[in-house]
């Protein structure tokens, strides 16, 4: 079965072609044949401080499950049933770069276990560090910017090895950020809600 539908890698592999110095440094990146600034990056390249707030906030058992987390999942299922709204999500790391390798045409129970069977296969297929280093590459950080590398570039101006700890925790939340929050797309309703955080 995962020889007869192995996951779609393309997302992952169209990445911006990037001009770098003799010493590797970056001189201009261009963006992908899809539109995005979506550069290639690797958990070497990422801050240690960012991947300790990613981990923790996003999937704190990323190093042992085996792409689904059964504890995740129940506590979600759990707060649902108790609270009657979705008060946090099952996902694992793993399950959301499924997610973005082959975005969903709908949502709901289905779409759900489709993620979870990818998740295995990309366990199965690939180390912790490479499926880390596809979700470093492709998160969404708004309008057509991919990818914490990219993400760190165009708001900070700095590689994302060079992340302090604030800057480090908005990116780790941005990916996750609603819609009608993000700074990028709505930013005088993102400044009045951040206004309103900080007033508390």
């Amino acid at each position: 079965a995962d020889i007869a539908n192995p996951p779609d890698m393309a997302r992952a592999n169209n990445v911006s072609p990037e001009i770098v110095d003799r010493n590797g440094h970056l001189l201009r990146a261009f963006l992908t044949r899809d539109g995005y600034w979506r550069m290639k990056t690797e958990v070497r390249d990422v801050s240690p401080r960012y991947l300790e707030i990613l981990k923790a906030y996003e999937d704190k058992r990323f190093d042992s499950h085996f792409g689904v987390d059964p504890a995740a999942i129940l506590r979600a299922g759990l707060q649902y049933v108790t609270t009657g709204h979705v008060v946090s999500g099952g996902s694992t790391l793993t399950m959301q770069v499924a997610r973005i390798l082959e975005p969903p045409h709908s949502h709901g129970v289905a779409t759900k276990l489709f993620q979870m069977l990818r998740a295995v296969q990309l366990e199965e297929r690939y180390s912790k560090d490479e499926i880390l280093s596809f979700y470093l590459t492709l998160a969404p950080f708004g309008g057509n910017l991919e990818g914490v590398r990219a993400a760190s570039l165009s708001y900070f101006g700095k590689d994302p090895s060079r992340l302090d700890l604030s800057e480090a925790a908005l990116l780790v939340a941005l990916p996750q950020s609603p819609v009608k929050q993000r700074p990028d797309r709505h930013a005088i309703r993102a400044t009045k809600g951040r206004d309103k955080v900080l007033a508390r």
